[in-house]
């Protein structure tokens, strides 16, 4: 039994665990908003903790350019720096550096150059200089560098991205750690089984606390995605966390938990905030639009976030159409209770060996919901 990942309970490939770290426990399934900047979006950490979360997300890239890791070594670490006391899961910029594409200068073996996205300077990003920043930050979950393609690369640039990102895994998997701090490497290969298998097979031997899913939710359908996440799945060890990178609508969170997957981040549910946009069990609601003007409802019959329990639609669409930043802090902390509430009920049913028809019930209304 691992002293880092413990499987509590499992129903189909569905599983329920504890992952331990430095600074306490998460119950997994586990979803993590994403705090990009040390700020998950207009919410206060205590507020987060309300909601439901035990680990949120930092962004290698960002903080390493913007204020830079020293000053906040400096100042304590991630953790002091940014007020939450819990398990901070830090990114290894890779999935910043090949996104945005345009940016891009130049890749090689041993790393990759690009132009800053706050001043166009030149930078350099290697798997040794992405370990040492996630060192300094003092993260409790770092991970390895990684190459992301975007959906319908070729196969020889995918082979070339695992190749690389196994390299680079290589090369980070004993490098220095802050205390206690778990790393994870990321497995790619796109929707191609074969190449999925080849990442896996060089990386699980490298003994890593944990494994992310990698170079999937980038544009590519849903069901062929799907389908990869369970070949990826399978190839990865049942004792350790599987982490799929970047999933967070409520469709695919049910989904990927049914597939064996331990851990999801995304930033849809701040995102779709700011658009003035709810989560809701009717749909999506656009709260610009007129016919909440005199909706005296809460945004979710029965949901106990702040928005719901205190205020209407019509409230929150003034808020929204006035441009007032509470109207977006308000669905912020909505969306992130929907996405988290929904995530601890699908542990709550694995744990009673009724995921099946947990999962069949929630997509039927989500699917209605959504559609």
């Amino acid at each position: 039994m691992s002293d880092v990942f413990t499987v509590t309970a499992t129903d189909g490939a569905a599983r329920a665990a504890t992952l331990r770290t430095a600074h306490g426990d998460v119950p997994t399934p586990a979803f993590m908003p994403v705090g990009t900047k040390a700020t998950v979006k207009s919410v206060d950490p205590d507020e987060l903790r309300a909601l439901g979360a035990a680990i949120v997300l930092g962004n290698t890239y960002h903080l390493h350019l913007r204020p830079g890791e020293d000053l906040i070594a400096e100042l304590g670490g991630l953790h002091r720096f940014m007020g939450w006391d819990g398990p901070i899961l830090t990114d290894s910029g890779g999935f910043q550096v090949f996104s945005l594409r345009d940016t891009l200068v130049e890749l090689d073996d041993d790393g990759a150059t690009f132009r800053s996205v706050y001043d166009g300077n030149a930078e350099r990003l290697t798997p040794e200089l992405a370990a040492k920043i996630q060192e300094r930050l003092g993260s409790d979950i770092a991970m390895c560098l990684d190459i992301c393609l975007p959906a319908g690369a070729p196969r020889a640039e995918l082979e070339d991205a695992v190749r690389r990102t196994t390299a680079w895994a290589e090369r980070q998997r004993d490098l220095p750690r802050a205390t206690g701090q778990l790393r994870f490497a990321i497995t790619q290969g796109g929707l191609d089984g074969e190449l999925r298998r080849r990442s896996s097979e060089d990386l699980v031997p490298l003994d890593f606390d944990g494994y992310a899913i990698g170079g999937l939710s980038v544009g590519e359908h849903r069901e062929p995605m799907f389908e990869a996440t369970v070949q990826a799945a399978s190839f990865l060890p049942p004792d350790k966390p599987r982490y799929f990178m970047g999933i967070g609508d409520p469709v695919g969170v049910i989904e990927v938990i049914a597939r064996g997957v331990d851990m999801f981040d995304c930033v849809l549910p701040t995102r779709t905030a700011r658009t003035g946009s709810a989560l809701t069990w009717e749909g999506r609601l656009n709260l610009r639009n007129a016919r909440f003007a005199r909706d005296g409802r809460p945004l979710d019959d029965g949901c106990a976030c702040p928005a719901c329990t205190r205020f209407t639609r019509a409230y929150i669409r003034h808020l929204v159409n006035q441009n007032e930043l509470f109207g977006l802090r308000l669905l912020s902390l909505h969306n992130l209770r929907f996405v988290l509430e929904l995530t601890r009920g699908a542990r709550n049913a694995i744990e009673r060996g009724g995921f099946a028809s947990y999962k069949r019930d929630w997509l039927e209304r989500l699917t209605w919901a959504h559609s």
